[in-house]
């Protein structure tokens, strides 16, 4: 054993085994040899009892000293209590992100959310995540990188803000399994994009001129009677399409509508006088529990977009998506004097903010009732008529000047 030095670096001679020339001046610092004659500095220490043995570069790469110096500043971490060979090994072993898209997907999705909700996540990893993000491990993954990802979908706003969300939830998961420290989500103080809610409703003629298309395609035979009945059913009870869609005779009770499993969980949904008209008249078929029965036996109707672009370019309403209907039923709640409240309760809405997008119709109701009050206080009271403020007078006289 003596110090190593570049001289007995290049001694050290290949084997049959790998052979090993030890530092007489640092203790487990020493320089191994391949039967091929590689040479590559080690460091080798005890922890918990158990002896570690890691490289710390190839000698060509690393001088004598510079190795030297390195395996003293592990030492320092070992007298710390640290372990870094094996810190080294768990961080080669970490999952890389694709990994963690799988497990997130399996784990948690799958059990955890409806099946919609799966195909949004899903997508979200394939084709957006994983091509960008899917090769770094868990733990490099800097704001940057995230912030980077974002940009790139910058001219798809709502899309990009539901990757941050997916991304956002992965990682606080990741926090949970242990793969990353608590606190060190990437996606914090990465600001979302401005979306622009899109509201549409429909004014009382169009909700006409759609009704007679529906009520036209039945006879004509354009539109099974079931799929006509599914948009009015949309329309009368603000249901999600999906609800009416997958509904069931079974869940049908009285005037009520019993959904177990709906987006924000079990719901009743109140039937008003219409809506059970349009029920008592949908024939029910043998052997099939379902309420818009489709073209396989026992099945519901699985394709409600193709049907729903012929009826709106017939009734000349081709801006109108299927989820404008249940915007519309509750535009006509705010319209009819019902509260916020109400309205969220009908939807079926558990946050506030989620009605939020009907308080001007709410307050246009109010205002109209303000008015009529005032008409009322004036048919009895007698008001002088407002003097112009003075700033208006001068506005006026600068405005005569010029003429």
């Amino acid at each position: 054993m003596s110090k190593i030095t570049i001289r007995s670096a290049k001694a050290l001679q290949a084997e049959s085994t790998e052979s090993f020339l030890w530092d007489s001046e640092l203790r487990g610092f020493g320089l191994r040899c391949s039967p091929k004659g590689r040479k590559t500095f080690i460091l080798q220490y005890r922890q918990n009892g158990r002896t570690r043995r890691m490289s710390l570069g190839q000698f060509g790469a690393l001088t004598p000293e510079q190795a030297r110096e390195l395996a003293r500043r592990h030492l320092g971490e070992v007298a710390k209590g640290e372990d870094p060979s094996g810190d080294r090994q768990r961080e080669r072993k970490a999952p890389n992100v694709s990994a963690l898209c799988d497990r997130f997907l399996e784990e948690h999705v799958a059990l955890r959310c409806k099946p919609t909700t799966q195909r949004e996540y899903r997508r979200a990893c394939e084709l957006f995540i994983k091509p960008k993000l899917g090769g770094i491990r868990v733990m490099a993954v800097t704001r940057p990188d995230v912030a980077e990802l974002h940009h790139s979908l910058r001219t798809k706003p709502y899309q990009a803000n539901r990757v941050l969300g997916v991304l956002s939830k992965m990682f606080n998961l990741a926090e949970i399994w242990g793969l990353r420290p608590d606190g060190s989500n990437p996606t914090r103080h990465v600001p979302k994009y401005k979306e622009h809610k899109r509201e549409r409703f429909l004014a009382p003629d169009e909700i006409d001129r759609l009704w007679k298309t529906l009520d036209k395609a039945i006879s004509e035979g354009t539109e099974t009677l079931h799929v006509a009945s599914a948009f009015k059913l949309l329309l009368l009870t603000g249901c999600r399409l999906s609800e009416i869609q997958k509904l069931k005779w079974a869940d049908i009770r009285d005037d009520v509508i019993w959904l177990p499993d709906a987006k924000t969980g079990p719901r009743r949904v109140l039937l008003n006088q219409t809506a059970l008209r349009l029920l008592q008249n949908l024939p029910r078929l043998s052997g099939n529990p379902y309420v818009i029965v489709g073209a396989m036996d026992g099945r519901h109707v699985t394709d409600m977009q193709k049907p729903w672009r012929r009826i709106r370019k017939t009734a000349e309403l081709e801006d109108v998506r299927i989820h404008d209907l249940r915007h519309t039923y509750a535009s006509i709640a705010a319209m009819a004097g019902q509260s916020l409240p109400m309205i969220g309760r009908l939807l079926g809405h558990t946050q506030a903010q989620s009605t939020a997008r009907y308080a001007h119709l709410a307050d246009e109701t109010a205002r109209r009732a303000s008015n009529e009050v005032d008409g009322l206080f004036g048919s009895f009271l007698t008001m002088p008529e407002p003097e112009p403020r003075a700033y208006l007078r001068l506005i006026s006289d600068a405005e005569t000047e010029n003429r």
